[in-house]
């Protein structure tokens, strides 16, 4: 269950991290608002998967789900760039998330 928890948390860091842009330096007021809610349900889910999973392991994952959820949402709603070197890049991140998975 603490695996869940902590793939939901990481997919509210995306939302946060897509909302952030959204925005537009905190000047748009929804935008704002769902991007600290994000943010806090974020952290509270990752601090309740971080009861019974590895700090390093947790914090990591998290952020590894925020940053390849991040990337992959920048190309689809942004036309950030996708270069093969920044796909490989972004596969290297889910290749760690993935075996600290099944190490842990």
């Amino acid at each position: 269950m603490s695996w869940l928890v902590l793939f939901v948390a990481g997919l509210f860091e995306v939302a946060w991290a897509i909302g952030l842009k959204y925005s537009e330096g905190f000047t748009r007021f929804w935008p704002t608002a769902g991007t600290i809610a994000a943010m806090l349900i974020s952290v509270a889910l990752l601090g309740v998967a971080m009861k019974s999973l590895p700090v390093g392991t947790a914090y990591a994952v998290w952020t590894g789900i925020g940053a390849v959820g991040t990337v992959l949402l920048g190309i689809a709603l942004f036309g950030d760039p996708t270069s093969p070197a920044r796909l490989v890049c972004v596969a290297l991140i889910l290749a760690g998330i993935v075996g600290l998975k099944v190490v842990s």
